[in-house]
């Protein structure tokens, strides 16, 4: 993996393999696989068949928002884990404002 530095940035660092060119009728897509994978294959064919890693995301919040209505006493956790869950809440809003500015349906805590 090459190193590439810029002024004032620090590291840069990126590792990109494979790069995975396919015709898809009249369309032409590339796939790019970022980081690295202790089963690079494998990865790659999760994202060509399952959905990209903002598909899985989304879908793995829209799953968690369920879960965390049917939480009961959620009140009565401790700080440390309410403070979590809140986090994860923001971020949920967060990717359902995109979502939403693009049309998609969206899922809100």
């Amino acid at each position: 993996m090459a190193l590439f530095k810029l002024p004032l940035s620090g590291d840069v660092v990126q590792w990109i393999n494979p790069v995975t060119w396919f015709a898809n009728g009249n369309q032409i897509s590339t796939n790019v696989y970022l980081g690295e994978s202790s089963s690079p294959e494998t990865e790659a064919e999760i994202l060509d068949r399952v959905g990209t890693y903002g598909r899985q995301l989304g879908q793995i919040a829209d799953a968690m928002i369920v879960l965390l209505r049917h939480l009961p006493d959620r009140e009565n956790l401790p700080r440390k884990e309410s403070d979590v869950i809140k986090v994860f809440e923001k971020m949920a809003n967060d990717i359902a404002d995109i979502k939403e500015k693009h049309k998609r349906q969206a899922v809100r805590p």
